[in-house]
């Protein structure tokens, strides 16, 4: 599992799984669900809401690592709380191999629309616009113009 990805799908649903109040979860909720649909955001706060069932007891007993939740439960978009808890979550899930895997084929399981694992759409509307992103598995609709590298 990887702890970059675990974090960034976490960080905006944390107020509402640690209950840190209407406000907060409100926030989260709005945050989460700006590009997506309520029903994409329901399914993905259940997901979220499935991990964190596994995450916590091992987040709880880590001193650190609780206090890096609760860091970006705070402040969901600081990248540099979210690279704490990353790094975080690396360490817990390294100590954790069966955690790690359980929470890997949470997040690769389908979506209820079909569709496979977590999914980012994008739409560029215009001439030579672009669009940079990483990417791994799944398949890429589109044109490749320039001079490019891609590895497999």
């Amino acid at each position: 599992m990887d702890p970059a990805t675990l974090t960034t799908f976490l960080a905006p649903f944390l107020p509402t799984l640690l209950n840190l109040g209407a406000k907060a979860a409100s926030g989260a909720a709005t945050k989460a669900g700006e590009t997506a649909g309520t029903k994409l955001t329901e399914n993905a706060f259940t997901k979220a809401d499935i991990i964190w069932k596994k995450l916590f007891p091992k987040v709880e007993a880590k001193e650190d690592a609780k206090i890096a939740v609760e860091q970006v439960a705070a402040k969901p978009d600081s990248t540099a709380r979210q690279a704490v808890l990353q790094e975080e979550l690396e360490l817990l899930l390294k100590e954790n191999p069966d955690l790690a895997a359980a929470i890997a084929q949470i997040m690769e399981e389908d979506a209820p629309d079909g569709t496979p694992s977590t999914q980012i759409i994008q739409h560029v509307t215009g001439n030579q616009n672009q669009v940079i992103g990483q990417m791994t598995g799944g398949k890429v609709f589109g044109n490749v113009t320039g001079n490019i590298t891609l590895n497999e």
